[in-house]
């Protein structure tokens, strides 16, 4: 059960970086939110789990895309990544 929160959580993740590319406004708190918690899930790092690079890589692109606008191309693959961590989690 708990897998399978954590895989909306990369979902939705996923979906707000997508608003970030495209240019889409959102409140800090969501942004800050988000970043926390993908935070708080790259220290399954040290545990051992190899993906959760991609989670530390993509909580600092939250923190970074507050006050400048981070490359596309790291914003597509973070996105990108977490969206197949999210579906993969449901099955």
């Amino acid at each position: 059960m708990i897998v399978k929160i954590l895989g909306l959580i990369d979902l939705v993740a996923s979906i707000t970086l997508f608003s970030i590319i495209f240019g889409i406004s959102l409140p800090l708190q969501l942004i800050m939110f988000f970043g926390g918690i993908l935070f708080m899930k790259s220290l399954f790092l040290f545990m051992g789990d190899v993906l959760s690079v991609f989670d530390l890589l993509s909580a600092i692109v939250f923190f970074v895309s507050f006050f400048v606008q981070p490359w596309t191309f790291l914003i597509w693959i973070c996105s990108l990544v977490l969206m197949t961590k999210g579906v993969a989690s449901f099955f």
